[in-house]
């Protein structure tokens, strides 16, 4: 059977084997935002199993923008060796290199999921002072304070974004996504929960998405015109204010298309932990992803509740994404891919892996016991 998961997925210059992308997961392994073995086998790893992209982790494009301390960052030409073997690695393995760049904003200065997943006090050792467009506390665990930007800080951050992205595209990245999503920096000027300022960088819709926009714009005029640049947003809360929010969102991503956006991974805000999220629908931004397609024009992607292989071919078939974010699947089994294309009976599976593992499926199939 033809499988449209499967099919070739074309931006720019860039072509993806198929309409699978391994999405940014954060590792927290990096020291000082430099990478090491980890990352180096990690990410090849995930290459090697089929899919068409693969995007490094949320990258800190400065010291403050890191989520925790573990965090990677491309903030020096120094950061961006280790990256440049990451992106050649991935390449090799068939893939097309991704990269995600970030700032974390109230959210910085954590503890690494699995040593609180909450703010480091403040005045212990590795914390840091976090910024954000008000000065209000994302809240729960996360209970610090940020200072509020300064203009000065506003255009230095966007700078930041720059210097980031011109040395993700000398490391050989070809894929660039801006992390506006998650209650990060991005998504917290864009939220009228996070963001109260007064002047041009708040207020109503127009400008709460001047950061975003003018950060954007910023990054294409430094990263080449044939390569994707894409955006990871948070087109909805779950607050109980969805249509308003997403009526907003689209809006937002119309400038972004103009600006020079090439594609939008759809995602939720988590501005605020007081929401309702319907975690157990399956695909659960399908019809939300779909919407943002027609109405702004632009390819999207979407992410969460992608569990049983139908559900990821159906978002492709029935054109609600061009692309699925699959994530923890990759990691429980790094040749996902290649078993989303057994279960959907794809021709020779085999095609998407390296010719080594290929040849031993193949020589052996059905063979029922290994053979040296």
């Amino acid at each position: 059977m033809s499988s449209a998961l499967f099919t070739p997925f074309k931006l720019k210059d860039v072509t993806l084997r198929n309409r699978v992308a391994v999405a940014p997961m954060c590792q927290y392994r990096a020291e000082d935002g430099f990478t090491n073995l980890w990352h180096e086998v990690h990410y090849p790893a995930l290459a090697r199993g089929g899919s068409g992209l693969v995007i490094v982790e949320a990258t800190a494009v400065s010291p403050e923008g890191r989520i925790t301390p573990g965090c990677t960052g491309l903030w020096s030409d120094q950061q961006a060796e280790g990256m440049a073997r990451i992106a050649a690695s991935i390449k090799e393995a068939g893939a097309v290199p991704g990269i995600q760049l970030g700032h974390a904003g109230r959210k910085a200065s954590a503890n690494r999921p699995w040593e609180g997943d909450d703010h480091i006090p403040a005045g212990e050792p590795g914390s840091w002072q976090p910024i954000a467009p008000s000065a209000i506390a994302f809240g729960a665990g996360l209970p610090r304070v940020p200072s509020e930007m300064t203009l000065d800080d506003i255009a230095r951050v966007k700078a930041d974004f720059v210097a980031a992205a011109r040395r993700a595209r000398d490391a050989g990245f070809e894929w660039l996504e801006l992390h506006f999503a998650h209650g990060y920096l991005g998504q917290s000027f864009f939220s009228a929960h996070s963001n109260q300022r007064t002047d041009q960088y708040g207020g109503n819709a127009e400008g709460r998405s001047r950061f975003l926009l003018e950060t954007l714009q910023a990054v294409r005029e430094v990263w080449p015109e044939n390569l994707p640049l894409t955006a990871r947003f948070g087109v909805i809360e779950f607050d109980g204010r969805d249509e308003e929010t997403l009526a907003e969102s689209i809006v937002l991503t119309r400038e972004m298309r103009r600006s020079g956006l090439d594609l939008l991974n759809v995602s939720i805000g988590f501005t605020i932990p007081q929401v309702n999220i319907p975690w157990k629908t399956p695909a659960l931004l399908g019809p939300i992803a779909e919407r943002v397609r027609r109405e702004a024009e632009l390819p999207v992607a979407a992410a969460w509740g992608l569990d049983a292989p139908q559900i990821a071919e159906g978002l492709i078939a029935n054109q609600q994404t061009d692309l699925v974010m699959m994530a923890r699947a990759h990691l429980a089994n790094p040749h996902y891919t290649y078993h989303l294309a057994q279960v959907l009976d794809v021709p020779k599976a085999d095609w998407i892996l390296p010719a080594p593992y290929a040849h031993w499926l193949e020589r052996y199939k059905g063979a029922g016991k290994s053979k040296a």
